[in-house]
């Protein structure tokens, strides 16, 4: 695979309601490519610090299998992502976290969610749950990104700067929240307003 094959675009909507995005799939003929799962996400630091500063992500993931993932250089425009993104299946998930430890990284962050993944023509349409809310991604073109946001009826929805662990470090700031990691258990009882989000 070139460096070309290997770019993400997409967009990321706040969605509470994720059924009534799901109907809307269902109705534009989506295919229900994933079954809901539970994510595990391991992201690393050097010993610097320098990879989070520098718009890098070193990530060890774990759902029905096991990735490990290099994103870097992110650029937007209208909500629309776009970042270098290198993407590997490992064997085995403790190992491989072991070896990641041994070279140098450390763990800096944990984060959970649960994923349902659809198709849609040459989209990837994924409903996520987080601990402090509901979120649509589309991967795809940036045409096909735009006539899918406005074909589910997404046109409304307010589309998200950063990624995930970006809105969980502004979440921690304006909640005063001293938790280290993105998970259910930490978020039980915290109380998240979507303008807490933007």
């Amino acid at each position: 695979m070139t460096n070309e094959n290997m770019q993400e675009t997409e967009v990321k909507l706040y969605t509470p309601d994720l059924a009534s995005v799901q109907r809307a799939l269902e109705a534009a003929g989506a295919a229900l490519e994933k079954p809901r799962v539970f994510e595990r996400n391991l992201r690393y630091e050097n010993a610097a610090g320098t990879l989070t500063a520098g718009g890098i992500v070193l990530r060890l993931r774990q759902d029905e299998g096991v990735k490990l993932t290099y994103k870097s250089g992110e650029s937007s425009e209208d909500g629309i992502f776009r970042r270098f993104e290198a993407e590997v299946a490992v064997s085995d998930f403790e190992t491989m976290d072991v070896i990641l430890r041994r070279l140098g990284f450390q763990l800096a962050l944990v984060y959970e969610k649960y994923r349902t993944t659809w198709v849609l023509g040459d989209a990837e349409i994924v409903l996520d749950e987080l601990p402090y809310g509901n979120f649509t991604e589309i991967e795809a073109d940036e045409g096909t990104i735009e006539r899918l946001v406005s074909a589910l009826g997404l046109s409304g929805c307010r589309r998200m700067s950063g990624s995930y662990t970006d809105m969980f470090a502004e979440l921690k700031v304006r909640l005063g929240l001293r938790m280290r990691d993105l998970s259910f258990e930490e978020f039980a009882g915290v109380d998240v307003d979507v303008g807490d989000l933007v």
